[in-house]
């Protein structure tokens, strides 16, 4: 019996590891006519329905000031990872690179962040 409600325990553990935070696992910077930048971002996340999803990333300098936000408005249980854009991103000049995390509904931001280099600068 011991057994059995430790390895219920551990699956439990593993699931909410799964669901918990979200990560952003990869990144494309398009740099644009006007001076902005385009972000393409890949998220992974164990998107459970309504109460458990990815609802965000941001894009920070890397002293932690926050750029951009892109909010994500649905679940992507079925999807995943999932790439979403975000257009007319202004970079500070003197700024050669990005910080980008991702959010979920539960935990907040603390997934594996990314860092990027801009191109053109």
């Amino acid at each position: 019996m011991r057994a059995l409600l430790s390895g219920v325990f551990v699956a439990m553990l593993a699931t909410q590891a799964m669901a918990g935070d979200a990560s952003v696992v990869a990144a494309k910077v398009t740099p644009q006519a006007d001076g902005t930048y385009r972000f393409d971002v890949t998220v992974r996340h164990g998107d459970e329905g309504w109460d458990h999803y990815a609802d965000a990333w941001e894009m920070l300098t890397e002293d932690g000031k926050v750029l951009a936000v892109r909010t994500l408005a649905h679940p992507h249980v079925n999807e995943q990872p999932f790439t979403r854009s975000l257009s007319g991103v202004q970079v500070p000049a003197g700024m050669d690179r990005v910080v980008i995390r991702a959010r979920d509904s539960v935990h907040g931001y603390g997934g594996e962040t990314l860092t990027v280099d801009l191109p053109d600068r």
